[in-house]
């Protein structure tokens, strides 16, 4: 992974230092909290509910055991023993005391890392595929190319105060597991038919109040002049953005107002004055950043371990982790495994000190000391050799690190909600563990299968719902009641779709049956090795929203009684529906 040179580490120094000053005329008065507001937003810092949370920035989501074990230290020593781990691949911590930041950010300096353009009008922290360099369909490595793009955008003067926050997001495989179709601009980096690398570039992509499938703008842009090329949106976007109404004021907004033709005619009017400048990308400078991404110390193994077979034959619980939590590697004889947080019971994304120390330890031990945040809210060890995984996995189970539903029902991504964000409308976590808990059986998860449910506390959308395939938002509070909406069909990946909203709002409470009525209606009307979102898009709506709305959901009856909620036969499925 990338390292700091002398120069990184001064500038982050020194802007440490500057932070630190301006908390002092804080704390004295010197400054009023409108005056100290946009200070402390450029260096992550937000005033939440129940105080101060810090967003630290986790640059393409790859994070040494050092660092790791700086993010334990921190939660222990300056928050509540725990972090939360977020789709934008950083780490929040969220009860934190305003005279302690400086500190936190020198303790973060002495481990190259910061809380730079994690808020505010910029360039965000630039997003990657989890599996970058590791997976098997991978084209390109995307990962010098992100490093390159968070060089030139950290503190780049042009587009510091944006009309509003921009994401880029960039993935390398045959598959998009960087949800790139979501993102202000989304990059694919690719060959063409002569082998040549270059970038498919999308654009006007985002979720929120608006949300939006990117389009295409670019089918082929060369390596060499993807920054210049990204530059031009940006330009285009800086000037023509609406500033008046935030929001307005994101690129999707002036896309879908311009077109897509008459905006690509205006970045590629601006490209062709700064094409071939000094934003050129050369040989020398990319493989002197590719030069941190070379391969680890790969032993000559083989993918047949009669150990690791003989032991998956005698045990489920392995054998279901295997299954749901390792992935293929390219080089034979090691794995990909994912250490799942979303063990039923417990908060979608948060991790604990003492779990932060071990996944630390486990990185050192088994993976060459690198750990890699997933927009999923999960953590992956990249470089597992397949005869350590038994031994990795009755480590990390003794760290409630290994429940074996990546992909299903209960890898739950949840903003923090109402609990903790001044934004939001209602409860995201409390409802996450909730839904967990009904469907927490294993059996019932794999007969799903694969499925994706994301919960966002307001339509700013931190929890991604429109691309879930089941996505639920808090909408509205009355009478001290919480009320989200539903929608249906959402998806990322290749197929990236926005989810369509399935009528009326619920109340908390009715949330865990509606989507228990989903899942039957699935379950009847699924073909054969079919996924929930194929199903969704077969049949439409219609047959989910009739079976939802058919009766009124006894939900006070079941918080009584405990009792489960019996469908018409037609839509029973009696050895799978858990108990609430």
């Amino acid at each position: 992974m990338y390292r700091y040179d002398e120069y990184d580490q001064q500038i982050v120094d020194e802007r440490v230092e500057q932070y630190r000053d301006q908390v002092r005329r804080r704390l004295s008065g010197e400054l009023t909290e409108e005056e100290f507001l946009p200070l402390r937003l450029q260096n992550g810092l937000y005033m939440q509910i129940h105080g101060y949370m810090l967003r630290i920035a986790v640059p393409y989501g790859f994070i040494s055991s050092r660092q790791m074990r700086m993010f334990a230290h921190i939660a222990r020593r300056y928050d509540r023993g725990y972090g939360h781990f977020t789709t934008r691949q950083n780490i929040q911590f969220n009860w934190l005391k305003l005279e302690d930041t400086p500190d936190i950010l020198t303790e973060l300096a002495s481990v190259e890392m910061h809380a730079i353009q994690t808020s505010g009008n910029c360039v965000r922290n630039i997003t990657s595929d989890e599996y970058a360099g590791v997976a098997r369909d991978e084209v390109v490595d995307p990962r010098p190319y992100a490093e390159i793009l968070r060089q030139w955008s950290t503190f780049h003067p042009e587009f510091a105060y944006l009309p509003r926050k921009f994401k880029i997001a960039i993935s390398g495989g045959k598959e998009d597991r960087a949800a790139i179709y979501a993102h202000d601009i989304g990059l694919a980096v690719t060959k063409n038919a002569q082998g040549e690398v270059g970038f498919r570039v999308l654009v006007g992509g985002g979720l929120g109040r608006t949300p939006v499938i990117g389009s295409e703008i670019c089918e082929f842009v060369p390596w060499q002049h993807i920054l210049t090329y990204v530059e031009s949106i940006l330009r285009i976007y800086n000037q023509y953005g609406r500033r008046d109404n935030k929001y307005k004021a994101r690129i999707k907004i002036l896309v879908k107002a311009l077109g897509i033709d008459e905006f690509r005619r205006q970045v590629e009017a601006d490209w062709a004055d700064i094409k071939d400048g000094p934003g050129t990308l050369t040989v020398e400078e990319v493989k002197r950043v590719a030069s941190f991404f070379t391969d680890p110390a790969y032993e000559t193994l083989t993918d047949h371990d009669p150990a690791l077979n003989e032991f998956k034959a005698d045990s489920r619980s392995f054998s279901n982790w295997m299954l749901r939590n390792v992935k293929p590697h390219r080089v034979p004889g090691y794995a990909i495994v994912v250490l799942s947080l979303k063990k039923p019971g417990t908060v979608p994304g948060d991790a604990t000190a003492e779990q932060m120390e071990a996944i630390a330890d486990l990185a050192d031990r088994y993976s060459f000391g690198e750990s890699r945040i997933t927009h999923q809210q999960n953590l992956v060890l990249a470089d597992v050799r397949q005869k350590d995984l038994i031994r990795l996995w009755q480590e990390a189970t003794a760290y409630e690190l290994t429940a074996p539903n990546i992909g299903l029902l209960t890898d739950i991504i949840s903003c923090p909600g109402a609990e903790f964000c001044t934004l939001a409308n209602a409860r995201s976590i409390p409802l996450a563990k909730l839904i967990a808990e009904r469907f927490e059986s294993l059996d019932f998860q794999h007969d799903i299968g694969e499925i994706t449910l994301n919960i966002s506390g307001c339509v700013n959308a931190c929890g991604q719902h429109h691309i879930g395939n089941i996505g639920i938002t808090g909408v509205e509070k009355k009478d001290h009641d919480e009320w989200y909406q539903v929608s249906l069909g959402g998806a990322e990946g290749n197929n990236s779709s926005i989810g369509k909203i399935i009528g009326p709002s619920f109340t908390f409470n009715q949330v865990p049956e509606v989507i228990d009525r989903l899942l039957q209606v699935y379950l009847r009307e699924r073909m054969e090795a079919e996924r929930f979102i194929d199903t969704v898009r077969r049949i439409g709506h219609g047959p989910f929203k009739e079976y939802v709305y058919a009766t009124d959901l006894a939900v006070e009856e079941e918080e009584v009684t405990g009792k489960h909620v019996v469908a018409p036969a037609e839509y029973s499925v009696p050895y799978y529906s858990p108990r609430f």
